[in-house]
């Protein structure tokens, strides 16, 4: 009886390895918890390839993400946009400027952006120029400037 069988991993497992990962363990192991449970495959030349063949895929993908999110990110640099609040005399605004509101000020400009990537510490409260960070993928982020006029 062998010490250690190869499978193929369809999931993550603790302690184990990642989706897609091909791992020795025991037999035992293998037949009466990973097999059952569909978390791994035993590691035939078919099943290896396909997984080869997913992970090819998943990476050409993430590079066209990555490659659109730049073009988009190089577009959004030179975009600026003026969001008209009431406000005070002093230069605070009656409410807040939200993700939501600058999220609806570039889709009238007929930019598209999902407001979830916005990162903004703090609701705007006053008039001026604010810079606004956009994280579009893992490494890549763009700055929009909003400038707050008050009404």
């Amino acid at each position: 009886m062998p010490a250690n069988i190869q499978v193929v991993l369809q999931q993550d497992v603790d302690k184990l390895g990642k989706s897609g990962d091909l791992v020795r363990v025991r037999p035992g192991f293998a037949r009466n918890f990973l097999l059952p449970r569909q978390l791994a495959v035993p590691a035939t030349s078919a099943a290896v390839s396909r997984i080869e063949h997913a992970k090819a895929v998943a990476l050409a993908r993430a590079e066209k993400a990555k490659k659109e999110a730049r073009d988009v990110a190089a577009a959004l640099s030179s975009v600026s946009i003026s969001i008209t609040h009431k406000a005070g005399e002093d230069g605070r605004l009656f409410g807040s400027v939200t993700v939501k509101d600058i999220e609806a000020a570039l889709a009238a400009r007929g930019v598209k952006v999902d407001r979830r990537t916005m990162h903004l510490a703090e609701p705007i409260k006053s008039v001026g120029s604010h810079e606004i960070t956009l994280k579009l993928a893992s490494d890549i982020t763009a700055t929009i400037k909003v400038e707050v006029v008050a009404k």
